[in-house]
């Protein structure tokens, strides 16, 4: 009789990870899918500039590589430089990186749009193309919908017409991918407002409300929604574990706000006892936010009271459809807002921010 031979795949074979590149890896988002990605058992590379900060990389199991957008060329070669030498590409891609404040259009044009198409384009160039790349967009590439009351969602088959320059150049990267050649394998998210730990615009408003101020925008009635930073990351490595390609997602974690709940949280966290609350006309900060841009383009340095952030301010619904995220991919959300405030105030302690 024959002997049986037995094999042990985990003794008698190494464990072979898959690659993810996060690209953006140094921002605030970014920095949190690295950390998922190692949790989750991937070999993970973080996508960064020379100049980029790395102070939320600091593990030692993480690659970087630096990758030029601005010109194909050059990244082609860089592309093709890795591919060499770590004897492949990656299997999975999440695109992180962008600008969300600029100093003018043509600079979200070029950083946003531009620097995404030459990284697909040289992608299928080096034949380096992923199982999944996953594009992180924006809600304000739809730009305003149903803004008379009562709000109804935004969704899939409104029609977008972004208002924002930002918002612009996200809606034409998600309109590349979606003509690229190859059935590239794209995968969209489109998530509402995100906060967390290392975000700095909602914090300048936590710091306002430390000092007993909270400013607002318009009279009009206003929807809100919000979505945590590990929530954002949960959506997205659960389209991973679920390996869809061809499907755009909105991201909220499915609650609806006014727009005082936020701050109002805020406040509570603080342990402040009363904050005067401003509410300016919308004419009013249509001035001080031209008046941002102006010094923006004049300087070339980029602010956050700019013309972008007045559309962003002076729109009323921020309601979003997410049955297709939770239907699909089986989201729930795991941080309602009181909680993913909380946590978000403790970090900003912590770390001494406030």
């Amino acid at each position: 009789m024959a002997k049986q031979l037995s094999f042990s795949w985990e003794s008698e074979a190494p464990e072979v990870k898959l690659r993810l590149l996060v690209t953006g890896a140094s921002g605030f988002i970014g920095s949190f899918m690295v950390e998922k990605a190692l949790e989750k058992g991937f070999e993970v590379w973080a996508g960064v500039r020379s100049s980029s900060s790395r102070a939320w990389l600091q593990d030692e199991r993480i690659h970087f590589v630096e990758l030029d957008y601005a010109h194909i060329d050059h990244l082609r070669q860089q592309l093709s430089d890795f591919q060499r030498e770590q004897n492949g590409g990656w299997d999975y891609i999440i695109h992180c990186a962008g600008a969300t404040k600029c100093p003018g259009k043509e600079v979200f044009y070029q950083t946003n749009f531009v620097g995404t198409r030459n990284f697909i384009d040289a992608l299928i160039h080096q034949r380096m193309v992923p199982r999944q790349f996953i594009f992180l967009s924006s809600l304000g590439a739809w730009g305003p919908q149903h803004e008379r009351m009562p709000h109804s969602p935004i969704c899939g088959d409104d029609e977008p017409a972004p208002n924002t320059a930002y918002g612009v150049s996200k809606l034409c990267v998600e309109n590349y991918l979606q003509d690229a050649p190859g059935r590239f394998p794209w995968v969209i998210f489109r998530p509402t407002g995100v906060y967390g730990p290392r975000e700095k615009d909602y914090f300048l408003m936590v710091k306002g409300i430390k000092r007993g101020f909270d400013f607002a925008l318009g009279y009009k009635h206003q929807d809100i929604t919000f979505i945590y930073v590990r929530d954002l990351v949960k959506a997205v490595f659960l389209a991973i574990d679920k390996g869809v390609t061809g499907r755009a997602y909105f991201v909220s974690d499915g609650d609806v706000h006014s727009s005082t709940d936020f701050s109002e949280l805020v406040r509570q966290n603080l342990g402040r006892r009363f904050v005067l609350r401003i509410t300016a006309p919308l004419w009013l900060g249509r001035i001080a936010c031209s008046a941002g841009s102006l010094y923006s383009r004049l300087s070339g340095r980029a602010v956050t009271l700019n013309n972008d952030k007045y559309r962003i301010l002076s729109q009323r619904n921020w309601i979003c459809d997410t049955r297709p995220l939770e239907e699909e991919l089986g989201f729930h959300a795991d941080y309602p807002l009181d909680r993913g405030v909380a946590e978000t105030i403790a970090w900003y302690k912590a770390q001494r921010w406030i």
